[in-house]
């Protein structure tokens, strides 16, 4: 049996809405695995996790309407939805990855990892995120003379690993390593 452009046209339509709704309905296919952060919620920064969950929606779209005979509708939905999980899911390790190498390795202190370009000093443990009310700068140590790493943009939640002892900097976490300190008078609890 041979398509034509109407039906490969409507296949390809309904393969493309599919992938588009697993954006919303397949977040509970890898939420446990992801730590209930579902298709868009990996908790490294980067978008391989979105580009990947419509690269597999996409083709699992494509390959459900291929393998189902009778309910090519059904077998488009149900290969979007597992193959939005799975690119999902390949996406988020690999911005794990890259996370971590972005943080050029990582030592521990006082059972917290630093990442080697910050200076370990004490903290209470935290584990939360906070949102950023301001542009803030990133910074080694915590003090304003500690050295610029990078920035934290207003708006911008990130997860917290602990306090300094006098409650004045906040430690920044990515994937369980500290990599910079935040002032604690400009961000707030998420």
């Amino acid at each position: 049996m041979t398509l034509n452009s109407t039906t490969r046209t409507f296949a390809l339509g309904l393969a493309m809405t599919a992938s588009a709704l697993t954006l919303v309905s397949a977040p509970a296919a890898f939420a446990v695995e992801q730590k209930m952060g579902g298709v868009i919620g990996c908790n490294a920064a980067g978008s391989k996790q979105e580009v990947g969950a419509v690269i597999g929606g996409l083709l699992g779209a494509v390959a459900g309407n291929n393998l189902a005979k009778n309910e090519r509708g059904a077998g488009t939905a149900i290969g979007a939805v597992a193959g939005a999980g799975a690119g999902s899911y390949i996406g988020c390790k690999m911005q794990k990855k890259d996370a971590r190498q972005a943080v050029g390795g990582a030592y521990k202190y006082d059972g917290v990892r630093f990442a080697n370009s910050v200076q370990a000093q004490p903290v209470t443990r935290i584990n939360g995120k906070y949102v950023a009310r301001s542009n803030l700068n990133l910074r080694a140590s915590a003090s304003t003379r500690g050295a610029k790493v990078g920035g934290v943009g207003a708006g911008q939640t990130f997860q917290a690993l602990g306090r300094t002892g006098d409650g004045k900097w906040i430690l920044v976490g990515q994937d369980g390593v500290g990599v910079g300190y935040v002032s604690s008078a400009y961000v707030y609890r998420a």
